[in-house]
């Protein structure tokens, strides 16, 4: 059975991937995803980043199944950006609030021994609930990472974990930045059965 690569550095990932029981390893790309001529489309972004993430990683291997992601969220078609500061952090909560946002994830396989490959989007919706000054700036003074999310906001821990009232589509999209049910889907795809 072919090796499986995930092209990624992401933590929440590689656990995630976990619970598939499969054996893989994970490489981190050299990717800059602030590239010049970047798509301003939410969609268009993630499945370009994970192809070209998927694409650096395969360049180190001769054989295996690569797998490429990348994630964002938007609201009202804006990408959101990891915040730079508590302040921004701030806005981005009041924004969100008792509003609806978007979390899409390119993923992109590449099958080495057969040259195949495949790429998709998963799409989460996520629906804010009502928060006040007071909770937002609880948050923000608890956690310390506020700025190594790209909505602002944990869905994981801390108090932020309650931030969220309802979701459409996929949780483990949402929650660890990898839909596991379309992975074993396009395994399946391209002549890997999982089980």
């Amino acid at each position: 059975m072919s090796k499986i690569i995930l092209a990624t550095t992401s933590p929440y990932r590689q656990q995630a991937f976990k619970f598939l029981d499969l054996d893989f390893v994970a490489e981190g790309s050299d990717v800059d995803e602030y590239f010049s001529g970047r798509p301003s489309d939410p969609k268009v972004l993630v499945k370009l980043l994970a192809k070209m993430k998927a694409e650096s990683v395969a360049s180190r291997f001769d054989s295996g199944i690569v797998i490429g992601f990348d994630s964002v969220g938007c609201y009202n078609g804006q990408i959101l950006e990891k915040p730079k500061s508590k302040q921004e952090a701030f806005d981005r909560l009041v924004m969100l609030s008792g509003n609806s946002h978007d979390f899409h994830t390119g993923l992109c396989l590449i099958n080495l021994d057969t040259d195949q490959a495949i790429s998709d989007i998963v799409s989460t919706k996520l629906y804010v609930r009502n928060l006040n000054k007071p909770e937002i700036e609880k948050y923000l003074s608890q956690d310390k990472r506020y700025n190594t999310y790209a909505l602002g906001y944990d869905p994981l821990e801390h108090y932020s974990s309650t931030f969220i009232d309802r979701i459409e589509g996929s949780y483990n999209n949402f929650t660890r930045g990898i839909p596991l049910e379309r992975i074993v889907e396009l395994l399946s795809r391209i002549g890997y059965t999982v089980r």
